[in-house]
C-alpha cells in the first residue's frame, strides 16, 4: 500500500477514537474546554479524510485532462483543512463566551484529565509518524494533517492543565478561558497552514535556497561559452517543476545538445526528488 495513503488512514482511525472519548466525557462533565477539544478533533477527522483522498489522487499519473499531473490536489487539501480549522476556532470561542455568561459547574474532572492526557499521547505518536512520511515524500497534505494533530497535543495539555487548576481553585470560569486560549492557538495554526498550502496554487517560485542550488547545478555544466537564462520554478503537491533556456554553440550537433540537456536534467533530479525539467535550447 502507498505509504502516504497508509499513514493518512492511521490519522482517520486515531481521530475517530479520540472524538468518541472526548464527546462522551465532555457531555458527562459539562466542560466546554473538553467539548472544544472534541470539536477540534472532529475538524481533525474531516481534515484527515481530505488528506487521505488528496494523497490518493495526487499520486495518480498525468492524463489527458491533467497533463501536469495531480499534485495540486494536495495544496487544495491544505487550503480546505485551514478553513476547517478556522471555523472550528470560532465555534469554540462562541461556546466559551456562552459559558462565561452562563457558568456551570464541571463534573468528573478526573475523567476529563485522563482523556486529555491519552489524547496528547496518541496524537504525539500519530503526528510524528505523519511528519516523518510527509518529510520523506514532500507531502503538503500530510504535513497539514500532522500540524493539526501537533496543535491538538498542545491544546489537550492546555485543557488538562486547566482542569487541574479548576479542581484546585474551584472556579468554573477557568474552563471557558482555557477554551478561548485553545481557539487562539487553532487560529494561529489555520493561518500558517493556509499560507503554506495556498502559495503553490499561485505558482510561486521555489525557496531562494533551492533556486540557488538549481542555478549552481546548471552553471556547473555551462562550459565553453554556454549560458542559461529565464530560469523558472514552481511546485504542485510534492512535485517540483523547473524550466529554463540554455544557450549552446551553434556548431553543436543535435545529439551533443541532447546529451548536455540529459546530463543537466539527471543532476537536477538527483538533487531534487519528484522533479520535472524542461530545457529550451537556443544558439548564442
Amino acid at each position: 500500500m502507498n505509504r502516504k495513503v497508509s499513514v493518512a488512514r492511521l490519522s482517520i482511525v486515531s481521530n475517530s477514537l479520540l472524538i468518541l472519548m472526548k464527546v462522551t466525557v465532555g457531555l458527562l462533565s459539562g466542560s466546554v474546554s473538553i467539548i472544544s477539544e472534541a470539536i477540534h478533533s472532529f475538524m481533525d477527522l474531516l481534515a484527515s479524510f481530505v488528506a487521505y483522498f488528496s494523497v490518493r489522487i495526487s499520486d495518480t499519473p498525468a492524463d489527458e485532462r491533467h497533463p501536469y499531473g495531480h499534485g495540486k490536489f494536495e495544496n487544495i487539501s491544505g487550503v480546505v483543512e485551514a478553513l476547517l480549522i478556522f471555523v472550528a476556532a470560532f465555534w469554540i470561542i462562541y461556546e466559551a463566551v456562552h459559558k462565561i455568561i452562563n457558568p456551570t459547574k464541571v463534573e468528573h474532572i478526573g475523567f476529563g484529565f485522563a482523556v486529555m492526557i491519552v489524547s496528547a499521547i496518541v496524537n504525539i505518536f500519530v503526528s510524528r509518524r505523519l511528519y516523518q512520511v510527509a518529510k520523506e515524500t514532500d507531502s503538503v497534505a500530510l504535513e497539514a494533517d500532522a500540524l493539526h494533530l501537533k496543535t491538538d497535543v498542545y491544546t489537550s495539555i492546555g485543557v488538562a492543565t486547566g482542569l487541574v487548576l479548576m479542581w484546585i481553585s474551584g472556579m468554573p470560569l477557568v474552563d471557558p478561558i482555557i477554551a478561548i486560549f485553545v481557539a487562539l492557538l487553532i487560529l494561529k495554526e489555520s493561518f500558517e497552514l493556509f499560507s503554506k498550502a495556498y502559495a503553490p496554487l499561485l505558482d510561486l517560485a521555489l525557496p531562494a535556497s533551492e533556486v540557488a542550488k538549481i542555478s549552481g547545478i546548471i552553471q556547473y555544466h555551462c562550459t565553453g561559452g554556454m549560458s542559461f537564462h529565464d530560469l523558472r520554478t514552481r511546485k504542485a503537491g510534492n512535485y517540483k517543476y523547473i524550466d529554463f533556456h540554455l544557450n549552446l554553440d551553434p556548431e553543436k550537433t543535435v545529439r551533443e545538445a541532447h546529451e548536455i540537456c540529459d546530463q543537466i536534467e539527471e543532476d537536477l533530479k538527483k538533487a531534487f526528488d519528484h522533479t520535472e525539467v524542461t530545457i529550451h535550447v537556443e544558439n548564442f
